[in-house]
């Protein structure tokens, strides 16, 4: 008599005996939440225009595809609506509320958490989607990351350099056993000297940044010296030499410039880098159109290049208003009030829950883990404000 064989059970539900109640379950809460994602994106599209508007609403199109595919295989067993996840319902709630870049980067992360690559009941194909569409809302975040860029840079870092300075000059001062009148006037003091100085230095970094971008934007005027030069010997072809083009490509790019300029004079303009053919100095690039030649562009920039640097102005505005606000923190529990230890616990305590706040935004906003970098923001704080609580406690002691 043989013994029975067995074969290994095949995976996903058994035609036979159905999904289980599990695979129900897990079905219907995909299809929920694909729902409420469409519906995200389609908040979100509302408060575009153009193509940004149609390329969100192309995503909720495909949020739908995948909505299809969990609906069909529920079949009768759909049930009863259920909720979305709270992530997704929150999603919405910002959508409908703000729909800014933080919604955007909130739905990027969403996207790189889909649990398709590792489910059986999904498609190859709705997992790799997923992955594009992160790639989209990535895409899309760009421009509002690179505008709030120069600002929120000096923003967070004037808002934590605050909150740690001004901890640790008031837990060093403290240490050291002096009254808590000294410490709040310290910290007050510090707090005025700190964001003067950022305001200060931040003006002092963007404006300089600026200029030195700006010396290496080609002069407007420059173009109108274009059509007097003598076509059989000019200098044309080495300013797209210097920019970055072989001499060949030069050469036949400064034939093309002559050649138009019986057609539009008007409208030379000098190349920047960026421009199609135009690539970095020392490296060689292709010929092609957008540099200086004729066409549509225009003498002035119509645009600011250098958007994602902010203004001077901006950056020394934001610096010192964020590095007040942070530095405000760590004096509150003294001006209400309390000394000795419960002024440093409550000190300590409300300046980790704000470096917990600003690491957090910045996780969101940057695509990574929010939680990480909250983290470390408070990691980094306390070490700082611990170092110098010890030494005003070893500066303290040596007077006594």
């Amino acid at each position: 008599m043989t013994s029975p064989s067995f074969s290994a059970p095949a995976s996903g539900p058994s035609p036979s005996s159905g999904p289980s109640a599990a695979d129900l379950r897990r079905w219907r809460q995909y299809l929920a939440d694909e729902r409420a994602e469409a519906q995200v994106y389609r908040e979100l599209a509302q408060r575009r225009t153009g193509s940004e508007r149609a390329i969100l609403e192309a995503l909720a199109d495909a949020e739908g595809r995948h909505e299809s595919h969990w609906l069909e295989l529920l079949g009768d067993d759909v049930g009863k609506p259920r909720r979305a996840d709270v992530r997704t319902r929150l999603l919405g709630v910002f959508a409908r509320r703000f729909g800014s870049v933080f919604v955007l980067a909130l739905m990027q992360r969403a996207e790189a958490r889909s649990p398709y690559d590792t489910d059986d009941d999904a498609t190859a194909a709705m997992a790799a989607d997923e992955r594009i569409h992160g790639e989209v809302v990535r895409g899309l975040a760009a421009k509002g990351r690179s505008r709030l860029s120069g600002t929120f840079r000096a923003a967070v870092f004037g808002a934590n350099d605050g909150l740690v300075s001004n901890l640790a000059l008031v837990l060093g001062i403290g240490a050291t056993g002096v009254p808590a009148g000294v410490v709040l006037a310290t910290g007050v003091a510090g707090l005025l000297a700190g964001a003067l100085s950022m305001g200060a230095g931040e003006f002092v970094s963007v404006r300089s940044q600026r200029e030195l971008l700006a010396a290496s934007t080609p002069d407007p005027s420059a173009s109108t010296a274009v059509p007097l030069l003598d076509v059989d010997a000019n200098e044309l072809a080495l300013v797209y030499r210097a920019r970055g083009m072989s001499q060949e490509a030069a050469e036949a790019r400064a034939l093309d410039v002559f050649g138009g300029l019986t057609t539009a004079t008007s409208a030379i303009r000098l190349p920047r880098a960026g421009d199609a053919g135009i690539t970095a100095p020392g490296s060689e690039g292709p010929a092609g159109g957008g540099a200086l030649g004729t066409g549509t562009g225009s003498l002035s920039l119509a645009s600011d290049e250098h958007e994602e640097i902010g203004t001077a102005w901006q950056a020394a505005f934001s610096s010192f208003c964020f590095f007040a606000s942070g530095a405000i923190i760590p004096v509150l529990p003294y001006l209400f009030g309390l000394t000795g230890l419960p002024a440093v616990l409550v000190a300590s305590a409300l300046v980790g829950l704000a470096l917990l706040g600003t690491g957090a935004v910045v996780g969101l906003l940057s695509g990574g883990p929010p939680l990480r970098r909250a983290l470390r923001q408070l990691a980094i704080g306390y070490g700082a404000a611990a170092v110098t609580y010890l030494l005003g406690l070893l500066f303290g002691a040596s007077l006594g």
